[in-house]
């Protein structure tokens, strides 16, 4: 689950994420979709280039939104390689304020095996803990097929979903950082994702790698919460690169000449969060 905390110390001490001996997702998965609500063509083709910038070819400019991903090779297995599959645009259809089994129907849309299911909920729609405690989380459907499930905070609570493109609720009140697609909501949802999916691949059905309960594991990257440069610190994400023509914050390039902010990765080699920049 993502708890929307913010920041861990610049000076980093050995962090440790046991594995479990559970299964993690290696090789080749599809990333089925489902809109629920309504999201532009623009929000939908900035989170489907991020997607498939994860396994895009290499030689893509550096830093880049792959080699971000390729630390996940690092847990145990080799490589595992994502890209969009099938889209659902569902509309309302369950009405504008869903609870954890309109998620998983939601999630069940989709009868791919080896894929992994991704709900998004528009900027007016509430989610059962939205905001209050999470931003977004990753389960499984019959503890086989994972899903992830990530709102649109920009309506509700972009200081504590979409930090450090807004001020966040409480802590710190640094000056907000420049989305670098110029959608606050949906460049918060890129961190979400990206920190979802990540937490998938590498602890999908509670027995991978993770710190803590398994109710409320710190996993790939949750465990690095708030740190997305070198020399973070609570309430500041770190040095990162500013786009000259734009003004936007990123650290991460990806298809189709975009620019995404990512934050620090777990490191099972170092033992510390890895940043890109």
């Amino acid at each position: 689950m993502l708890n929307p905390r913010m920041g861990v110390e610049a000076e980093q001490e050995k962090l440790v994420l046991n594995y479990h001996n559970g299964a993690l997702l290696k090789g080749r998965f599809t990333v089925n979709v489902l809109w629920y609500g309504s999201f532009t063509p623009t929000q939908r083709s900035i989170i489907v280039d991020f997607v498939n910038s994860l396994s895009i070819p290499a030689g893509a400019q550096l830093p880049s939104v792959a080699s971000w991903w390729q630390t996940t090779e690092k847990y145990k297995g080799g490589s595992t390689t994502l890209v969009v599959g099938k889209q659902i645009m569902e509309g309302y259809s369950l009405g504008k304020h869903l609870n954890e089994n309109n998620l998983l129907n939601l999630a069940s849309r989709f009868n791919d095996l080896s894929a992994i299911n991704l709900v998004l909920t528009a900027n007016d729609v509430a989610v059962d803990g939205f905001c209050s405690s999470r931003c977004g989380t990753h389960r499984s459907i019959n503890g086989r097929i994972p899903y992830v499930w990530v709102g649109n905070s920009e309506a509700q609570c972009p200081g504590q979903c979409a930090w450090p493109f807004h001020r966040p609720t409480f802590g710190p009140q640094t000056p907000p950082l420049v989305a670098p697609n110029g959608d606050v909501g949906v460049d918060g949802m890129i961190i979400n994702i990206a920190t979802l999916l990540a937490g998938t691949v590498t602890n999908p059905f509670n027995g991978g790698f993770f710190q803590g309960p398994p109710t409320a594991p710190l996993e790939a990257v949750s465990a690095c919460v708030g740190i997305f440069g070198s020399a973070a610190y609570p309430g500041y994400p770190g040095r990162v690169l500013v786009d000259r023509r734009t003004g936007a914050s990123y650290n991460a390039n990806g298809g189709n000449g975009r620019k995404f902010l990512l934050p620090a990765m777990w490191d099972p080699q170092t033992f510390q969060c890895k940043t890109l920049v």
